[in-house]
């Protein structure tokens, strides 16, 4: 090869790992946006799909705290960045509003940096700091 088609090869090459990589990072976001509206919507069978084995008693229990009132999530967005080892950090914006009878709590989603591990080919919440 010519010096210019292998630069040339060498910048296709690196295009291609840095996409892979960012979508990455958003099926991660995505892992946690789907973790929350399932959580929201009081879906026990989803919010077990998609924890890690580890986390799945705490998200289940998590769960049951949102039994007694009405939930629903208001303006988010998650973005994720790579840890090591295809562990990710996921940050969101946006809140859970719990609702009990014409009280309203706010649960501010900023506060928290969701755990995503990459296991077996899914992406999975395991906790949260």
């Amino acid at each position: 090869m010519t010096k210019p088609r292998t630069i040339l090869f060498l910048f296709v090459v690196l295009s291609i790992l840095m996409a892979a990589c960012g979508k990455m990072e958003d099926t991660a976001a995505l892992t946690v946006e789907s973790y929350l509206n399932a959580l929201v919507s009081k879906d026990a069978t989803r919010i077990a799909s998609l924890s890690c084995a580890d986390w799945e008693m705490q998200a289940l229990l998590e769960l049951d705290s949102f039994q007694a009132v009405e939930t629903s999530v208001e303006d988010l967005s998650c973005t994720a960045i790579v840890e090591d080892d295809g562990t990710y950090s996921v940050n969101c914006s946006g809140k859970i509003l719990a609702t009990y009878n014409t009280e309203v709590q706010e649960l501010d989603l900023s506060g928290r940096t969701f755990i995503v591990i990459e296991q077996g080919g899914d992406h999975l919440v395991c906790g949260y700091r």
